[in-house]
């Protein structure tokens, strides 16, 4: 029989900062995301450019967003670019409906008090539980290679608010990328790992990712992109 909540949670609530704070256990639920959290999306995107001092290089906006992950016209599910949110609680999540992609719902014992500091900001629009928050996303997209016959996942990002760090949730969050894709034929999940990150890079290591020390990261961008612009109407000319 499951412990009465009083005896597994506290949660109190200051009317004077609107701060939320979780004790003895926090619920979760991964999900993927639907067009209701674009203001989320938004504002966590942000945050990763944020942390990693590329504030500005980011140029999207909540119109671009839309455009980018709720197409009118979607590709297949998981073929397109997808984001899956984690969301936390100090109570449980109801069971979940049987959806495109069933939400994951855990259970996790805090050795810490969590502070939710952002109520109104990150609360959850997706259904009607008014305590639930936004916590981090994994942001994700089919890619192709020639050596394989099926596609695999290009993982693009992970990211979690301060407050939801050093929890164990990013295991949560990349295994269950990593299962949407064994479950649904695709061959891998692979990505860029900063290697000066040794907390991120040791991470990887012990879900089982393999680093390829023999390849090295390419990008052709900017200016030098922009070349190969200049010289469209030269690649054309003889064609017809």
């Amino acid at each position: 029989m499951a412990p009465a909540p009083s005896e597994t949670i506290t949660t109190d609530v200051s009317s004077e900062n609107n701060n939320v704070t979780i004790t003895g256990k926090i619920y979760t639920r991964v999900r993927l995301a639907t067009k209701s959290d674009l203001s989320h999306i938004y504002q966590l995107f942000y945050q990763i450019h944020e942390y990693h001092n590329y504030t500005h290089l980011y140029k999207a906006t909540e119109s671009s967003l839309a455009n980018l992950l709720f197409k009118e016209n979607p590709l297949p599910l998981f073929y397109g670019p997808s984001v899956v949110l984690l969301e936390v609680s100090p109570t449980p999540f109801d069971e979940p409906t049987n959806e495109g992609f069933k939400p994951v719902l855990t259970t996790f014992d805090l050795k810490f008090p969590v502070v939710e500091g952002q109520v109104e900001e990150f609360r959850s629009k997706y259904d009607d539980k008014s305590d639930a928050y936004i916590a981090g996303y994994a942001f994700f997209y089919a890619n192709y290679s020639c050596f394989n016959d099926k596609p695999g996942f290009y993982f693009e990002s992970l990211y979690f608010r301060e407050s939801y760090r050093k929890l164990g949730m990013g295991k949560l969050l990349f295994g269950t990328v990593a299962s949407i894709a064994a479950n649904n034929g695709f061959v891998s999940v692979e990505g860029i790992i900063a290697v000066w990150n040794k907390k991120s890079y040791d991470f990887y290591i012990n879900m089982g990712v393999e680093v390829f020390d023999e390849f090295r990261y390419g990008k052709l961008h900017g200016e030098n992109l922009q070349k190969y612009a200049h010289n469209k109407d030269k690649n054309n000319e003889g064609s017809c």
